[in-house]
């Protein structure tokens, strides 16, 4: 496979490129958590269980899982600009079609319809910044990509909450369709910067549409976001509470581990984009980011802490991920085919969401079963992973 380069562009014109895609990242994120902050109100509002409502987030990752590979055959097709509005609007839609929902069956039908929506935009974004950024600032493009993505997920609880106790849980869902409108409406009046060039249809034809399946890499990079999702599903939703339960921290702590692991990682977000300048060492800091990271999780799981000190190892551990990440994104570059770029990121971050939606089955059995251990060991083991897949990947990528 041929590296490819990016042309050297304007520092402005990189940097507006940068800023739209990260908006549209922001999007997705704030896809991912619109309903979950409003469960309260919903079980109330249909009479359903907690287990009816995670259902409607099992719909939303597996059609998003589906979509996903799809989205990046019509990327390299048809180009990122109109897959990434069709995008954009289905959200739209189905915020507006959720605050209208009077039935459970409607509710999930139009979280699948965000799912639809959120399918999308890793396709959309990779294949943009990969191919229009100037190679020397790719770096700090990831780290863009990621922290923009950050900010969605922590807009979202506290847009849909605000509104839902200062108004109603439909006024929640009506405000994040008219705030998906206001970033499309962005997006159309700066078309031109979201412009790429594609190639003719015979010619995409002629390279063979799934010759790409067959590259050892493409899979080694399922797998590797399977592993990351992972990692994030049980940060998000397990091991802030199974610390709890090891170490005896007062219930609003919970909270603030959360908290300050999504800022501890927005930070190392900004710092690991510093460290990619030599790609050649884009697995070494992905070993190092993880090795620390696990080392974090098995603390918390055998060593006695005070109930100040879990939030800040939470935060360490944050940081760790997050200094992974732009290296991680640039693994993927250096595996994918330059003309595959679409259909490439559509398969292999479509692990991310089989990650997302298998980590509850999972771990959740453990919580269940009283095993808080065991959650954080889990987690250890599985940062241990992606360590050996990171370095896998590397000897098969083009670099």
């Amino acid at each position: 496979m041929a590296a490819g380069s990016s042309p050297v562009l304007p520092l402005r014109q990189d940097v507006s490129l940068i800023a739209l895609v990260g908006l549209a990242h922001m999007v997705s994120h704030f896809s991912q958590l619109l309903l979950p902050p409003l469960f309260p109100w919903l079980k109330d509002a249909f009479d359903v269980s907690y287990a009816q409502l995670g259902f409607m987030l099992t719909v939303f990752f597996v059609v998003s899982c589906a979509v996903q590979a799809a989205a990046g055959f019509l990327v390299d097709r048809f180009g990122p600009r109109p897959v990434l509005y069709v995008g954009l609007a289905a959200i739209a839609v189905s915020c507006f079609g959720s605050a209208l929902s009077t039935s459970y069956l409607m509710l999930t039908v139009f979280a699948g319809l965000a799912g639809l929506g959120n399918g999308v935009f890793h396709p959309v974004d990779y294949t943009l910044l990969n191919r229009r950024i100037s190679a020397h600032r790719l770096g700090h493009a990831y780290s863009a990509h990621g922290i923009t993505g950050t900010l969605g997920w922590a807009i979202a609880p506290a847009l849909m909450t605000g509104v839902a106790l200062a108004h109603s849980w439909q006024a929640a869902m009506a405000a994040a369709g008219v705030l998906c409108l206001v970033v499309l409406a962005v997006l159309l009046l700066n078309h031109r910067r979201l412009h790429l060039e594609v190639k003719p249809a015979g010619q995409v034809r002629s390279e063979g549409n799934f010759e790409f399946m067959r590259l050892p890499a493409v899979w080694l990079c399922f797998l590797f976001f399977f592993l990351f999702a992972t990692v994030l599903g049980v940060v998000q939703a397990f091991a802030p509470e199974a610390s709890r339960q090891l170490h005896g921290i007062a219930l609003a702590s919970v909270a603030l581990c959360l908290t300050v692991y999504m800022i501890g990682s927005a930070c190392g977000m900004v710092v690991g984009g510093f460290l990619i300048q030599d790609p050649r060492r884009s697995d070494k800091v992905v070993a190092v980011a993880f090795v620390v990271a696990a080392a974090v999780a098995l603390v918390l799981a055998f060593s006695p802490l005070p109930d100040w000190l879990v939030p800040v190892m939470f935060a360490l551990m944050g940081f760790a991920s997050g200094t992974a990440g732009p290296s991680r994104d640039l693994l993927v570059k250096q595996s994918t085919p330059v003309n595959a770029t679409g259909r490439v990121y559509g398969v292999v971050y479509g692990g991310l969401d089989v990650g997302q939606a298998v980590t509850p089955l999972i771990f959740g059995l453990l919580m269940d079963h009283g095993h808080f251990r065991g959650v954080l060991i889990g987690l250890a083991l599985v940062q241990c992973c992606l360590i050996f897949s990171a370095f896998k990947l590397r000897s098969v990528s083009r670099i």
